[in-house]
């Protein structure tokens, strides 16, 4: 009879184990601390990348043995999990209660978060991974709640209301991410990674109809950089998501039967 699998159990958090801030005892290296560290690991994982990453890279780099790290932290999911939630403070989050208008305010919040993966394209493979309860992630999600919370969505609305907007973000922003270090990688800027791209697809007869159709599109949209592409793409979609909150807004109103305007808390 064969064996059942073994279920994997759900992955804890540093910040649930009291890890966060807990220092060991005496016998630390000298000059070595947890936020150096961290620094330290950032710095890499934007250098190189999540899957080259490791502890004794981190440990070279500072100049110190891989078990000299150990002194800060039990092990490299710890780390991985304070730097994810280190760069989650890069953000500047807008103060719901300042009496700004919704819209503008989830505009602003959506445009961080995508500065803040294509900024660290390693934070995208991170994200549901680990539970993300620190400080900072906590920040934004509180941050997030609130200001879609003044939509004027019922309460019942507002996860899926959060979900539309924020994960179109996160797709585009990790997608974003990808084609720099793609680039980055083969030490070309995006605008010649991208002519690179068109230029192979283009000997590819089965990709004509597709390519075709794609210039198209692309011509009647604009922008002389693909920066400029994809600023105007993201800029449109998040008006998209913007414009549809408000349609169900009045939809929502005029199913309950209310009077009031749409979407002006």
């Amino acid at each position: 009879m064969a064996k059942a699998a073994r279920q994997e159990q759900p992955r804890s958090s540093v910040w649930l184990e009291g890890k966060a801030h807990r220092r060991r005892g005496g016998g630390q290296p000298s000059g070595l601390d947890r936020e150096r560290i961290t620094r330290t690991t950032i710095r890499l994982l934007d250098a190189d990348g999540l899957a080259k990453f490791s502890m004794r890279r981190l440990a070279g780099e500072l100049n110190v043995t891989a078990m000299s790290v150990y002194w800060y932290v039990d092990t490299k999911d710890d780390l991985l999990e304070l730097a994810l939630d280190e760069v989650m403070g890069e953000m500047r989050l807008p103060d719901p209660d300042a009496g700004e208008d919704w819209r503008d305010q989830v505009r602003s919040l959506a445009r961080e978060y995508r500065t803040l993966l294509v900024r660290h394209p390693w934070v995208s493979a991170l994200v549901g991974v680990y539970l993300n309860i620190g400080p900072h992630n906590l920040a934004f999600s509180g941050t997030v709640q609130r200001v879609v919370r003044r939509t004027g969505l019922p309460a019942k609305r507002l996860t899926s209301t959060i979900s539309a907007v924020f994960q179109f973000v996160y797709g585009y922003g990790t997608l974003e991410g990808h084609l720099a270090s793609r680039a980055a990688a083969g030490g070309m800027s995006v605008d010649e990674y991208f002519q690179q791209a068109l230029t192979t697809v283009t000997a590819a007869p089965q990709a004509a109809d597709v390519l075709r159709e794609s210039r198209e599109i692309m011509a009647a949209r604009g922008g002389d950089t693909v920066a400029e592409m994809l600023e105007r793409d993201f800029e449109f979609a998040l008006e998209l998501l913007i414009a549809g909150i408000e349609a169900m807004v009045a939809r929502e109103a005029e199913a309950s039967g209310t009077e009031e305007a749409p979407g002006k808390s």
